[in-house]
């Protein structure tokens, strides 16, 4: 896949539904958005990642995220389980990039 797509299904996804997905499904996003980005983390991290995030933007996923209440809860435990692989790579950087997109996004 070109990543350029990747990047423009992933923003397009938060700019349409960041209010609907709520303040923390965004942020766990954003956090392995920007994890993925820096040249130190590796290869199979990276690969975590944007399975995760391409289920994220993915149109079609196991609760479809327009129904009320539960539509993000596959989408929040997917990120969760990526966030917990990748940990160790979601540093103070990519934290503060997370929450300066995150406050662009919530005010």
């Amino acid at each position: 896949m070109d990543a350029q797509f990747e990047d423009k299904g992933f923003w397009d996804k938060l700019g349409g539904y960041a209010k609907s997905a709520g303040r923390e499904v965004v942020g766990r996003a954003l956090c392995l958005y920007y994890a993925a980005q820096s040249p130190a983390t590796p290869v199979w991290a990276k690969s975590v990642i944007y399975a995760a995030l391409a289920y994220f933007i993915f149109p079609l996923d196991a609760v479809p995220d327009l129904a009320p209440l539960v539509g993000y809860t596959d989408d929040m435990g997917t990120l969760a389980a990526a966030l917990a692989t990748v940990a160790f790579y979601v540093n103070d950087e990519v934290k503060a990039k997370a929450d300066a997109a995150l406050r662009r996004f919530f005010g």
